[in-house]
Formats: structure tokens, C-alpha cells, sequence
């Protein structure tokens, strides 16, 4: 009995000891995961963008003359892509001056902005194979390449062959010069003698230089008015349009002519004169013989005559 009163006397762990150990445990581990998610020191965007150096290079603009000739002689050593561009913007008020003056010459159909581009190619050669040796201004070795150029361009869009225009430009130049000395337009056979050509040769010459010129309908009418919107389809004539006053005069005199005649006289008249059918043609619609057709019809017209005389003698 003593011992099972011993054994009873030595008291249970409480049964919320373990809740409270995994308390004690979790609370330790957040503050273990606090300290290992502490925030770290904080960098400033300077600091974590490493500043990279950017050659500036000035506006074509604003470029002199000494910095001019420091692009060039480090363009020539370097080929750099950068120096060239800047050569090519410094030089384009000279490609865009060519190509005004060019336009000039030119039809409206063709665009500034196309023979800019054209001129641009042009420069760009100019400025790759320019020799800074040679002791000449860019601007003149340039000038000469981007009008080549843009020559070129309108070339390759003509499909005239060039010895056509060539003839053509000798011809005319010959024309002007003969004006000029005589004071009035020369003659076939002087016109030959300058040429230094017989007259059948320069026949074929006028022949062969005299080419065919495309037009656009789409394109104003006149030229000198660029407010105008009215084009050339819109003032074209149509040849195989009838013309409407000749319809309607036509039809008041056949009204005219054939307002006393019968029914007969009149279809004959109509299909002999408007329909284009022979007198064997008229009868066999109108089941009549040839003979009587061709003696109606001149019944037809010898009153139509009287009638015309007596018109004419009340106008007198």
C-alpha cells in the first residue's frame, strides 16, 4: 500500500506542457527567419547602373570648318559609319539645291523627295571616293556626282532609248542655232546642210528623234494652276462619242424632211439615207420590187426639192 501511494504521489506532467514547447519552438524559429530576411542595405540606382560614356559627336549644324576637317581625316583612316552619316546631313543642302534646279527642267509629275533620294546615293559615292589629297573643295567633286546621279534616276525611268533623245537634242540645237543666225525658221535643205546630211537622211533623222510621249490622265490640266482639281480625262474628247448637237440637228431635219411624206415614202427615205441599205435590200423588207422602191424614192426626192426651191425663193 506504502508503495502504490508513492507511485501516486509523483504527479503527471501536465498535459499542455507540449502545446507550450511548440509554442516556444515556432516562436524561436520566426525570429531565426526575421533575422535571415532582414532587409539589406539598399543601393541607389547610380550605384547599380554602372555609367557608360557616349561619344558626342556636334550637330552637322553647328560643325566648322576645323572640326569638318578633323571628321574627314578621321573618316578616311577609320570608315566610320557614325563620321559618314555626319558627312552625308552636313552636304544635303547641296543635294536638295541640285535637285530644285533640276526639277525645274522637269515635268509636275515628277516628285522633289525623288530626286532628293536619287541625289542622296550620289553623295553618299561622292564621299567615299573623295581624295583629300587632291587639294579640291568637296563641294565641287560633289555637285558634279549627285547631279550625275539624279540623271541616272530619271534615265532609267524613261523608256525613250537614249539615242532617240540624243538625235533629238542634236536636231533641236541645230534648229536654235539656224534661228538665230537667220532670224526665221530654216528650211529642210539648210537644216540638212548643218546636220551635214542629205535631205532622205535627215527625213529618217526627224523620223527616228520625233518619239512618242506618254501622258498622264491623271494629272491637272494645267499646269500653272496648282489650286485647279480638274484633270486631263476630264477634258479629253471622245471620237467615238457622238457629238449631241449633231444628233439633235439630225433629228429635227429628218423630222423636217419627212413630215409630208406617207408611211412608205418615209421608211424608205429612213433606211436609204440613215440605215445604209441598197434599194434591192429596201424592197425585199418592204416586199416591193427594186423598180418601184427606186421610183417612190424619186418621187420623194423631187418633191423634197420643190419644197426646198419654194423655201429658198420666200427667203430672197
Amino acid at each position: 500500500m506504502a508503495r502504490s501511494s508513492a507511485v501516486r504521489s509523483i504527479p503527471r506532467p501536465a498535459a499542455k506542457a507540449a502545446p507550450k514547447l511548440a509554442t516556444a519552438k515556432k516562436a524561436a524559429g520566426k525570429s531565426q527567419l526575421k533575422a535571415v530576411k532582414a532587409p539589406k542595405e539598399t543601393k541607389t540606382v547610380s550605384e547599380v547602373i554602372q555609367p557608360v560614356v557616349v561619344p558626342v559627336v556636334a550637330s552637322p549644324a553647328t560643325v566648322s570648318e576645323t572640326e569638318l576637317a578633323k571628321v574627314w581625316k578621321t573618316y578616311k583612316k577609320t570608315h566610320d559609319e557614325n563620321l559618314r552619316n555626319t558627312l552625308i546631313e552636313y552636304h544635303m543642302p547641296i543635294v536638295r539645291m541640285i535637285a530644285e534646279r533640276v526639277l525645274q527642267t522637269l515635268p509636275k509629275s515628277i516628285e522633289l523627295d525623288d530626286l532628293v533620294s536619287a541625289g542622296t546615293f550620289g553623295l553618299m559615292d561622292a564621299i567615299d571616293g573623295f581624295d583629300l589629297g587632291r587639294g579640291i573643295k568637296f563641294k565641287t567633286y560633289c555637285s558634279t556626282r549627285i547631279r550625275g546621279s539624279i540623271l541616272d534616276e530619271l534615265r532609267s525611268q524613261d523608256w525613250v532609248p537614249r539615242l532617240v533623245r540624243l538625235k533629238a537634242h542634236r536636231l533641236e540645237r541645230a534648229t536654235r542655232k539656224l534661228e538665230g543666225e537667220l532670224g526665221r525658221s530654216p528650211t529642210q535643205p539648210e537644216l540638212a546642210k548643218e546636220l551635214e546630211l542629205t535631205l532622205d537622211g535627215l527625213h529618217d533623222h526627224q523620223l527616228e528623234a520625233n518619239a512618242k510621249t506618254i501622258f498622264s490622265l491623271s494629272e491637272k490640266w494645267d499646269d500653272a494652276d496648282d489650286d485647279s482639281d480638274m484633270e486631263k480625262i476630264e477634258i479629253l474628247a471622245d471620237d467615238k462619242c457622238e457629238n449631241p448637237v449633231e444628233t439633235v440637228q439630225g433629228r429635227d431635219a429628218l423630222d423636217a424632211i419627212t413630215r409630208n411624206l406617207t408611211k412608205k415614202e418615209r421608211l424608205i427615205v429612213i433606211m436609204y439615207y440613215y440605215e445604209g441599205l441598197t434599194m434591192r435590200e429596201i424592197g425585199e423588207i418592204m416586199e416591193l420590187t427594186e423598180s418601184r422602191v427606186c421610183q417612190i424614192h424619186s418621187n420623194v426626192m423631187a418633191r423634197l426639192k420643190g419644197q426646198l426651191d419654194r423655201v429658198q425663193l420666200e427667203a430672197v
